[in-house]
C-alpha cells in the first residue's frame, strides 16, 4: 500500500444487520481516514482514502474488533484511483445491490446493557426489554424482509425521541438496531393469577414476581422464543409439583443460574464449558454434578449432570437479581423448564399459553412483544475440549452451516437449492443457498398436529426470509413419518428419498468438510431401513454419491413393535431367547425375577408372539441393544423418555472396572455382528452377583470393540481409512472417547460432530448433501 490513496476493502461474510456499517465508520473516524461504508451482495464495502498505516490498523480492527454477532469469512483490498473524499459516512448500499440476507439469532444480553440496566443514573434503569446492535432478539421478531423495525413485532411499539435519536446516530450502539425501546416507548410486563385469569397491579413486578418464586410459586416466564416454567430449585416441593403438573415423570430438568459462580457451586466447570455458558449464545450446558450440594434430586434424577443456562435476557437477570426494596427474597437458582406439556412444542402465542399453563403455572410473567417464530433453548456440552451440540436451536439457529465442498457434489454447475426434511424425532429441516445449508430451529418430535404445523410454518419462513427458490426435496424412506408425507406433497421437480442412516453419516461428512470416501458407522434407535426393517447398528464404505452396507449388529425381533422401546425388558427378552432356551429359562425362573412388576403371563405371551412372528419387526439397533442390556443388568426395565435406559446404564458405570464380552463376526455382505455370547456372560454375570456398574463397563468396552472390529473389517475389504461416527448413540461420552482412542490406535483417522448433532436433528443436513450430489448425476 502507498501513503494518501484509496482503497477498496470489500469484507465477505455475517457482516450486514450485525451492527458492522457502525463500527467501520467509528474505526475509520478514529483513525482519520476518508470516504464511506456501505452494502453489496457479497457483503460490506470500505471505500477509504488515506494514510497506509491507518488504512492498515482499520483492516486490523476488521479483524480483530468486529461486532459480536459479526463472521468475518475474508477480506479482499483493491487499489483505486482517488476520488477526493473530504468526511466519511455510511452511504446507501450500492445500486442493483440484491442482499443475500443474514438474519441473526437471537443473543444473549451483553455487558454494556447489562452495565446499563443496573445503572439508577442510566434512563433504562431495570428496564426489561434493553438491547443494543449487539444484543437481544432477532431471528424470533422477524416477520418479513428485508430486517427493519417495520417488518418486525417492533413495528407496533413506536420510538420516542430518544430512541430515534440513538437509531440514526451511526456513533451511537443502538444505530438501527430494530428492537431498540425504553421504559416511555417499548413493551410492557403484566403478571396475572392464572387461577382466576386476573392481572395483578404490584408497585415492583419483579420484586413480586421473585416473593412468589420464594414462596414455592410456579411462574410461566415469557422470553426470546417462548414461555419457559420456573420455581425455586432449592423448594423440593415446587419441583416435584412442577414434574407432576407438567407430566414429567424422570427427564432432566433444566436450570438458570444467577452467574457463573453459582453454577460453579453445583457443578464442575472446565474452562470450555465456561466459555460456552457466558457466551452470546447462552445454551444449556451440560455439566457433572457435584456431591453434597443438597439440590432436590426431582430436578435431574439419576443423572451425574446438570443443565445450567445463564440469564440471556433482561428479563431473566431481573428475575434472579435483588433489585427490589430491601429484605425482598430471591433465589440464586430457578428450574427454567420449556412452557409446555410433555409431547408438545414449547407455547410462544400469549392466549394459548395462557390457556393451556393454567393448571401448571400458578403465575404467568408476560408482555405484550410479539414472538413470531417459536425457539426452544439450545442444549450443549463439551467433549475432549469442543463442543458437541445435542440441541442447535436458540442462540444458533439460523446461522448457516457452511459446507464449501458442496461445489464438487454439484459437478461444476449451479448447486441447487434442496429443501430436506428431516426424520421424526427431534425433528428439524435444512435449505440450502450456495455452499451455505440453513438449519432449522429444534421444532420437536413430529407426532402431533400441533408440532406439524409448526414444522410447515418454518419452513415457509425461511423460504421467504432467505429468499430462497428450492428446486427439490429430500426426506427419510420411512413412509408413515409426517416429514416424508410433507416432502411427497410438495410440488417440486425432484424428489429425493435418503435413507436414514445414510443421512447420519454424510451430515458429518458435511460439517467437516469432507468430499472422498469414508467408513462410516451409524448407531442410533431407529431408521427405516431399505430392506423394510429397523436398521440402527450399522458400518457403510462410500461418500454423497453412494454408500454400501458393509456390515451390521445381527437381527433380532423387537417385541411390540415401538412398545419395545418404552419398556426396554422386551428387547431383553428378545435377546434372551435368541441366545438359548437354557440362557432364557435360567434368567427368567430365578426366584422372584429379576424384573420385579412384569408378568410372567406377559412374558410368555410375547415369547409366543415373536415365535408367529407377529408385531415382532426386526432390528439391528445399537440403541435397542443398550436397551436390552440396560434391562438385563436390573438399571431399568421401563423408560419415561427417549434413551434413558442407555443413559442410566453408562451413568452407573464403574470407571475403574476392566473386562469386556465376547462377540463374533459373521462374514458376509453384510457381515453380521452376533451378540448370543455376550448375552450369555452378562446374564452369567447377573445370576453371579456381578454389579451393574461392573456390567456397564464391560459392555460399553465391547460395544467400543464392535466398532473398531466392524471398521477394521470395513478396511481390510476397501482400503478405506477416514472413519465417521454419527447417530443418537455417539451421544454416549463414554463410549465415544473408547471408540476414538482404539481406532486412532488402529491408525485410523475419525470424524465426528461437534456444530451439528449426532442425533436425527442432523440428518437433514446430510439428506441436502446427498440430494446434491445425486442431482448432479453422480
Amino acid at each position: 500500500m502507498c501513503r494518501n490513496k484509496r482503497y477498496i476493502i470489500t469484507v465477505r461474510g455475517i457482516v450486514q444487520g450485525v451492527g458492522f456499517r457502525p463500527f467501520v465508520y467509528s474505526e475509520a473516524v478514529s483513525l482519520s481516514l476518508k470516504g464511506r461504508v456501505y452494502n453489496v451482495s457479497q457483503g460490506v464495502v470500505a471505500d477509504i482514502e488515506g494514510e497506509e498505516a491507518a488504512v492498515e490498523e482499520l483492516v486490523k480492527a476488521i479483524r480483530s474488533k468486529a461486532p459480536p454477532l459479526a463472521v468475518v469469512k475474508g477480506i479482499d483490498i483493491e487499489n483505486a484511483d482517488p476520488a477526493g473524499y473530504t468526511g466519511f459516512e455510511i452511504a446507501q448500499s450500492a445500486a442493483g445491490f440484491k442482499r443475500e440476507v443474514y438474519i441473526s439469532p437471537d443473543t444473549a444480553i451483553c455487558g454494556k446493557c447489562r452495565d446499563e440496566l443496573y445503572d439508577p443514573s442510566d434512563r433504562r434503569y431495570l428496564y426489561p426489554f434493553i438491547n443494543c446492535t449487539h444484543c437481544g432478539p432477532r431471528f424470533t421478531i422477524v416477520k418479513e424482509i428485508p430486517y427493519d423495525r417495520p417488518n418486525t413485532t417492533m413495528s407496533e411499539f413506536n420510538m420516542c425521541s430518544e430512541c430515534a435519536r440513538e437509531y440514526k446516530d451511526p456513533s451511537d450502539r443502538r444505530y438501527h438496531a430494530q428492537p431498540v425501546s425504553c421504559h416511555s416507548c417499548g413493551p410492557k410486563l403484566t403478571l396475572a393469577d392464572l387461577g382466576s385469569g386476573k392481572e395483578i397491579f404490584p408497585d415492583d413486578i419483579m420484586s413480586y414476581t421473585r416473593r412468589l418464586i420464594a414462596d414455592g410459586r410456579i411462574i410461566a416466564i415469557k422470553g426470546i422464543g417462548g414461555y419457559h416454567l420456573a420455581c425455586d430449585a432449592h423448594n423440593e416441593e415446587a419441583v416435584f409439583r412442577l414434574r407432576s403438573r407438567k407430566i414429567r415423570d424422570e427427564k432432566p430438568f433444566a436450570l438458570m443460574a444467577r452467574d457463573y459462580e453459582t453454577a460453579l457451586r453445583y457443578c464442575r466447570i472446565s474452562a470450555e464449558e465456561r466459555e460456552l455458558l457466558e457466551s452470546q449464545r447462552a445454551p444449556i450446558v451440560l455439566l457433572e454434578k457435584k456431591h453434597g450440594t443438597g439440590l432436590t434430586e426431582y430436578i435431574a434424577p439419576a443423572s451425574r449432570h446438570l443443565g445450567i443456562m445463564l440469564p440471556y435476557t433482561p428479563v431473566h437477570l431481573l428475575v434472579l437479581n435483588d433489585t427490589g426494596p430491601v429484605g425482598t427474597p430471591s433465589s440464586d437458582l430457578l428450574v427454567m423448564t420449556s412452557g409446555n406439556l410433555s409431547d408438545q412444542p414449547i407455547y410462544y402465542r400469549d392466549g394459548e399459553a395462557f390457556e393451556s399453563l393454567r393448571g401448571i403455572a400458578d403465575y404467568i410473567l408476560t408482555n405484550d412483544r410479539q414472538i413470531f417464530v417459536r425457539i426452544d433453548d439450545s442444549v450443549t456440552r463439551v467433549f475432549m475440549g469442543k463442543e458437541y451440540i445435542i440441541r442447535r436451536s436458540r442462540g444458533y439457529a439460523p446461522m448457516p452451516v457452511e459446507f464449501s465442498g458442496v461445489n464438487l457434489l454439484s459437478g461444476g454447475l449451479r448447486v441447487p437449492s434442496v429443501l430436506a426434511c428431516g426424520g421424526e424425532l427431534k425433528s428439524t429441516f435444512c435449505i440450502n443457498r450456495g455452499d451455505e445449508f440453513y438449519l432449522s430451529h429444534h421444532i420437536g418430535d413430529l407426532k402431533n398436529f400441533e408440532t406439524l404445523i409448526s414444522f410447515e410454518e418454518g419452513i415457509e419462513h425461511f423460504k421467504k426470509i432467505f429468499s430462497i427458490r428450492c428446486d427439490a426435496v429430500a426426506h427419510d424412506l420411512h413412509p408413515d413419518y409426517l416429514s416424508t408425507k410433507y416432502a411427497m406433497e410438495c410440488d417440486f421437480k425432484d424428489t429425493v428419498g435418503v435413507q436414514h442412516h445414510h443421512a447420519h453419516i454424510a451430515s458429518c461428512m458435511a460439517e467437516n468438510g469432507l468430499t472422498g470416501e469414508v467408513v462410516g458407522v451409524a448407531f442410533d434407535g431407529t431408521g427405516y431401513g431399505e430392506d423394510g426393517n429397523i436398521w440402527g447398528g450399522e458400518f457403510f464404505a462410500g461418500g454423497y454419491k453412494g454408500f454400501k452396507r458393509m456390515g451390521q449388529i445381527e437381527y433380532v425381533k423387537m417385541p411390540g413393535g415401538d412398545m419395545a422401546v418404552k419398556q426396554p425388558w422386551r428387547m431383553a427378552l428378545a435377546y434372551l431367547l435368541g441366545s438359548g432356551d437354557d440362557v432364557s429359562d435360567a434368567f427368567l425362573s430365578v426366584p422372584q425375577g429379576l424384573w420385579k412388576g412384569i408378568d410372567t403371563g406377559h412374558i410368555s405371551a410375547l415369547r409366543q408372539m415373536m415365535e408367529r412372528g407377529i408385531n415382532s419387526p426386526l432390528t439391528s439397533s445399537m440403541g435397542r441393544l443398550f436397551d436390552a442390556v440396560s434391562a438385563l443388568a436390573g438399571v431399568r426395565t421401563h423408560i419415561t423418555y427417549e434413551g434413558q435406559a442407555a443413559i442410566e446404564l453408562e451413568y452407573i458405570m464403574d470407571h475403574g472396572f476392566r473386562g469386556s464380552y465376547e462377540f463374533s463376526v459373521i462374514e458376509g455382505q453384510p457381515f453380521k455382528v452376533c451378540m448370543q455370547a455376550a448375552v450369555r456372560e452378562i446374564v452369567r454375570d447377573v445370576l453371579s452377583g456381578v454389579s451393574k456398574g461392573a456390567i456397564s463397563a464391560k459392555f460399553h468396552e465391547t460395544a467400543a470393540g464392535i466398532v473398531l472390529e466392524g471398521c477394521m473389517n470395513v478396511r481390510r475389504k476397501t482400503g478405506i481409512n477416514d472413519v465417521v461416527l454419527s447417530g443418537g448413540v455417539f451421544q454416549n461420552m463414554t463410549l465415544l472417547q473408547k471408540c476414538i482412542s482404539k481406532l486412532e490406535k488402529a491408525s485410523f483417522t475419525v470424524y465426528i460432530h461437534s456444530s451439528v448433532p449426532s442425533n436425527d436433528a442432523g440428518i437433514c443436513l446430510g439428506q441436502a448433501a446427498i440430494a446434491i450430489a445425486r442431482l448432479a448425476g453422480w
